[in-house]
């Protein structure tokens, strides 16, 4: 890199089916018409639609590298990233609620080299708690979009929170927070029609 660019953080966030990665795919797009070097990260774990690829529930898609989400897979990440020629000069990750806290050091790393870094994932668990590493990287953030969908229970309000669905019935506060899965398992809703089943 033969000068000094300010990088920075974006993050794309909000429930699901609210376009995060649809916007995630769009901007880095406009990246590669740019002809920028770029790098797209998925979990190894999200293998809904394409194991190589981040797709949209609209099903667009861009090429991405399934990785651990695990902190030592993060080191070796960082490694790839930090030796590779050219410059990496934007790293995007998609589903970043999956990923070990350590995402936050290393965004932060990233930003101060100079590098774009994107990253978009949920926000909020079922329950409507913080979810991973987002709410960190929401508050470092140099820019934050809330995406927001429409509740699918009243179909009028702003659908903030993802709800998970157990045979078609809200699931309970106890259920494991990590589920993959799409619209069989889980809707978005508003404040008002969102429910969390207490053991």
């Amino acid at each position: 890199m033969d000068e000094f660019h300010m990088g920075h953080l974006e993050v794309i966030c909000g429930p699901m089916f609210s376009g995060k990665s649809e916007e995630l795919i769009r901007r880095l797009k406009r990246v590669n018409i740019a002809g920028n070097n770029f790098f797209v990260f998925k979990p190894v774990i999200d293998n809904r639609y394409d194991v190589g690829h981040v797709v949209s529930h609209d099903l667009r898609k861009l090429e991405a590298k399934p990785i651990g989400t695990d902190e030592a897979s993060l080191k070796e990440l960082e490694q790839f990233i930090d030796n590779a020629k050219p410059f990496v000069e934007v790293v995007a990750f998609d589903e970043a609620n999956f990923f070990d806290l350590y995402i936050v050091d290393l965004v932060q790393k990233w930003v101060k080299q100079g590098r774009r870094v994107i990253a978009a994932g949920l926000d909020m668990t079922f329950r409507g708690e913080p979810f991973g590493p987002v709410p960190q990287l929401m508050a470092i953030a140099d820019y934050v979009d809330k995406i927001k969908a429409v509740c699918m229970k009243c179909k009028k309000e702003p659908g903030i929170i993802t709800q998970r669905l157990i045979d078609g019935k809200p699931a309970k506060y106890s259920t494991p927070t990590i589920l993959v899965g799409g619209f069989e398992s889980y809707e978005v809703r508003c404040r008002k029609c969102h429910e969390i089943i207490v053991d």
